[in-house]
């Protein structure tokens, strides 16, 4: 008797292949490796190359040698993941070595721990991200000034002497000491960026989440090949900039603006490559804009009452978490009904 055999996911209709798919997601983080490599210097290309090629030999060595099963590394999801972990750490020289660590977590226990591609609940780069957030703080914590010149590729500073702040960081570190957002945000020994400069990616931050334009270029070569659609996108930036508009009218003393809020950290970069990942998020539509919308609450409630400046992770993660529970409860309306 002939048995069916359904693989894990991404299920796609159509003539792609996850190979194609992910070679695709790889081409559509180049402009931000790009940007960063301009910003950070050689370090940054040296981290992700690092982080790639950890993420590809810890997964066929636990292929080979442990689940003892053909290879994958050459459908390209262990380069995703590599680029995505380097992504979301700073560009500084400890990062060199660290980065093989959060590999192995990411690939060990986020993706192969659970039988590897199409069976991970959680999203193997940020469950890495966290681990190194919680293990090594104070080196995920430090951040390297961007160079002057946008173009320059080697005379970038990365020592201790020359780390300041993400634009988040600094606000909630001054915030902290009893100052208001508008004595903050008009203290010109801070130098704080410009939206010009956020926009572009000229400040402090994970190496591949500071150009949002640079994001915005890969994530529309993904909507364009529909590799992605606009549902968690939209919802989950969409959702973060309301809750922060709101917060914002009704005390900007207290509040960072809705612009600001969205061009900083990682919610672009989460929003458009990691809540994206087809693994990990709702498979119908409907669920799809539930999953942003509640990425993007997350993520505001964490950025303004948690203890760190940031929330993408964590709140990717937890509506990661929460996934099987919209599928299942945004089903599809089935034919013969």
């Amino acid at each position: 008797m002939k048995l069916l055999n359904v693989s894990g996911s991404p299920h796609v209709h159509s003539d792609e292949s996850t190979k194609r798919i992910m070679w695709r997601v790889n081409l559509a983080l180049v402009p931000s490796l790009i940007v960063a490599v301009a910003f950070f210097g050689l370090n940054a290309l040296l981290i992700s190359l690092i982080s790639v090629c950890s993420c590809v030999l810890f997964q066929w060595l636990i292929e080979k040698f442990i689940m003892k099963v053909p290879s994958t590394v050459s459908d390209g999801s262990a380069v995703v993941t590599g680029l995505l972990l380097a992504f979301n750490v700073p560009a500084t020289r400890e990062m060199i070595w660290l980065v093989i660590i959060a590999a192995l977590v990411a690939i060990a226990i986020g993706k192969m721990s659970f039988g590897g591609l199409g069976k991970n609940p959680f999203n193997p780069a940020l469950v890495g991200r966290v681990f190194m957030l919680i293990s090594f703080p104070v080196q995920m914590t430090t951040w390297p000034k961007p160079g002057e010149n946008l173009f320059s590729l080697v005379s970038v500073p990365t020592t201790d002497a020359t780390t300041g702040a993400t634009p988040l960081g600094l606000i909630k570190e001054q915030m902290s000491q009893g100052r208001s957002l508008s004595d903050v945000m008009a203290d010109p020994s801070l130098n704080l960026p410009s939206l010009g400069d956020i926009f572009l990616g000229h400040m402090g931050g994970s190496l591949g989440e500071v150009s949002a334009i640079a994001i915005l270029i890969g994530a529309i070569y993904l909507l364009c090949r529909k590799i992605i659609s606009w549902h968690i996108p939209v919802s989950f930036i969409g959702t973060a900039f309301v809750f922060s508009a709101i917060l914002w009218l009704c005390d900007k003393t207290a509040f960072v603006d809705p612009v600001t809020t969205i061009l900083t950290g990682g919610i672009m970069l989460g929003a458009c490559f990691m809540a994206t990942d087809m693994v990990t998020s709702p498979m119908t539509k409907t669920g799809q804009l539930i999953f942003g919308f509640g990425c993007g609450l997350l993520t505001i409630i964490i950025r303004n009452w948690g203890n760190y400046p940031e929330g993408v992770s964590f709140a990717i993660l937890l509506m990661n978490s929460v996934t099987p529970l919209l599928n299942r409860w945004c089903k599809p309306k089935r034919f013969a009904n």
